[in-house]
């Protein structure tokens, strides 16, 4: 007697109905979280006075970037905690969850006092929220990729992922947008005053609505199954499900993750949140011009995504990443050199657009590629921890890194600094195996006639993790 768990069969337009709402439930509130984890960063150099007062706007700029950076701390504990949770409560409990934890911590950012008004106190709310802030996205990026990779079919599984980081650019530019609204109503005067907290607000709002929305969602049918018995088979011991005990069996996948994580989120990093700051800092830009580069080439960015996920479904995982890779390794320092003498919004625009196509070879399908790493019992948190780790230590870092070297005199290290992780990363991509052909399920796996060997509910869902073991 097989030993899977028999879903019922659904008509293939509600199938469809389904991940279309999946897709969107996901996207959408991934969109917010990110926005509210991103705005911070934008309006940064608004209110970095506000908190850190002094006359050195770079040292005033590395104390906001230090809090963006505590915040990535907290990932690897939000990881660990809602990545647990996801693997034993559900994927959809997670990722309702982590948009309440965003919405009160923008909220809290968006009343904290300035220095003029309680000292440092205010400094302190900021660090409380970010610190909040940090514990939900270390829950929502693997609540988010483990959700849109198992609600997509199986064939199209990049392209379901990619939205991970469409949205999560989406949630970028909706910051942008506001900046560049205000930018345009408001004086600098005002923004530095009172207006920097506005696009708070709105997160705090936003989130709201994500929250209903998010109690709508379908559970993955991967998820149903892995806690169900099927006729005749034992009640399975769920005690481990989501353990870090659990997790220790699959280390391996878990080192892959942080290998592959590095180079991709460092890279990320610097051609996002830290690019405005460059292009005014270094290319001496006005702030304007570079919030319009920022904005026009993340929203092309965006656009990318689905395109790269496609093709990855067609030719694998593996040769998307190694081209990111190779790019990223040989192409930083040229590409940050020009862009720090840019003198116009066009050349500006151009590089930027070349250094984010050779990054979407990474973020187009990380996603996926993690959590074809891992079986359902321990999915999400297989994803959370080791990506949660590798985050905190090098892409929250990243800006920090950038203002450090420039503080001291030697900005140009940094662009090595960057080649440097994605060499590491292009070893990694080149020795691991491509997952796209990975089952994510039981049903799937017995698809592939791989029924021989250990019980199929304690068998590695993915293939390459049945390599790696």
């Amino acid at each position: 007697m097989s030993s899977s768990v028999v879903m019922p069969a659904s008509p293939p337009g509600d199938k469809r109905r389904k991940r279309r709402l999946a897709l969107v439930g996901g996207s959408l509130g991934n969109l917010v979280e990110w926005y509210d984890w991103f705005v911070y960063a934008s309006f940064a150099i608004y209110f970095a006075d506000s908190f850190f007062p002094g006359d050195n706007p770079t040292t005033q700029l590395m104390n906001t970037a230090g809090i963006f950076a505590v915040g990535f701390l907290m990932r690897p504990v939000g990881g660990w905690i809602l990545g647990r949770a996801a693997d034993r409560h559900g994927r959809k409990s997670a990722l309702t969850l982590t948009v309440t934890m965003m919405s009160v911590a923008a909220l809290l950012i968006a009343v904290a006092p300035t220095y003029g008004q309680a000292g440092y106190f205010g400094a302190l709310v900021l660090l409380l929220a970010r610190l909040l802030q940090g514990m939900s996205i270390g829950g929502e990026y693997a609540a988010s990729a483990t959700y849109l990779t198992e609600a997509s079919a199986r064939n199209r599984r990049g392209l379901g992922s990619s939205f991970q980081y469409v949205s999560m650019t989406c949630g970028q530019l909706l910051g942008l947008g506001i900046l560049i609204t205000l930018q345009h109503t408001l004086t600098t005067a005002q923004l530095e005053s009172w207006g920097w907290r506005i696009p708070f607000l709105v997160g705090a709002l936003f989130a709201v609505v994500v929250f209903w929305l998010r109690r709508r969602l379908q559970e993955t049918d991967a998820f149903k199954e892995e806690t169900a018995s099927a006729p005749g088979e034992e009640a399975h011991d769920d005690s481990t499900r989501g353990t870090l005990k659990a997790l220790w069996h699959y280390r391996r996948q878990a080192g892959l993750v942080m290998a592959l994580t590095l180079g991709g989120t460092v890279a990320y990093y610097t051609y996002t949140t830290y690019l405005t700051k460059y292009l005014v800092g270094s290319a001496g830009m006005e702030k304007t011009t570079a919030t319009l580069v920022s904005f026009t080439a993340l929203t092309l960015f965006a656009v990318l995504q689905p395109f790269a996920g496609m093709l990855s479904d067609r030719i694998g995982r593996r040769p998307l990443l190694i081209t990111f890779a190779v790019g990223c390794t040989v192409g930083t320092y040229p590409i940050m050199t020009a862009l720090g003498s840019a003198s116009s919004y066009w050349s500006a625009l151009g590089l930027s657009l070349l250094a984010l196509v050779i990054v979407t070879g990474y973020t187009s399908i990380n996603a996926a590629v993690k959590a074809e790493l891992f079986p359902t019992r321990v999915r999400a948190l297989g994803v959370a921890l080791p990506y949660a780790i590798a985050n905190a230590l090098f892409g929250g870092t990243a800006e920090y890194v950038a203002l450090w070297f420039k503080n001291s005199g030697h900005e140009k290290m940094f662009f090595w600094y960057v080649s440097g992780c994605a060499l590491i990363s292009l070893v990694t991509y080149v020795l691991m195996p491509d997952t796209r052909n990975a089952a994510l399920s039981r049903a799937e796996a017995e698809a592939d006639g791989e029924r021989e060997g250990e019980p199929e509910r304690d068998r590695p869902a993915a293939a390459p993790a049945e390599t790696a073991r």
